[in-house]
């Protein structure tokens, strides 16, 4: 089983930046797959981003494009993500989850991850 600890969310105003962690246990880290997910107020879960194991791949959700930026710390087992320029829009809990086993094209974005973290609410005021 592997854990997943996220932290980093807070709030903060449009426009402003903030940088979301996801420390995983587990020593294999380095050959997972990395996603964020976010849930806000209402809606269902949304895919945001996601890396490959030695972070070769990279996949983004059109809506944060160009703003966000995942990455990953093997050395470390934490995979990060950088919010910028955020939006009200972006307001949601992030949740980091964890693909132990994946093919070469496999969609991160569908949402079938092996395991979730509990979350970090992220709030960014107009």
């Amino acid at each position: 089983q592997v854990q997943l600890v996220e932290s980093g969310g807070g709030l903060v105003q449009a426009g402003d930046s903030l940088r979301l962690s996801c420390a995983a246990s587990g020593r294999a880290f380095s050959g997972y797959g990395m996603g964020w997910f976010r849930q806000a107020p209402g809606k269902e879960r949304e895919f945001v981003a996601a890396i490959s194991g030695r972070g070769g791949r990279l996949d983004y959700a059109d809506s944060v494009k160009g703003r966000f930026t995942i990455s990953r710390d093997n050395a470390k087992n934490t995979v990060y993500l950088q919010m910028n320029s955020l939006k009200p829009e972006d307001t949601a809990v992030y949740y980091c989850a964890v693909k132990v086993i994946y093919y070469s094209g496999y969609a991160f974005s569908g949402g079938d991850m092996d395991y979730w973290g509990k979350g970090t609410l992220v709030t960014v005021s107009s």
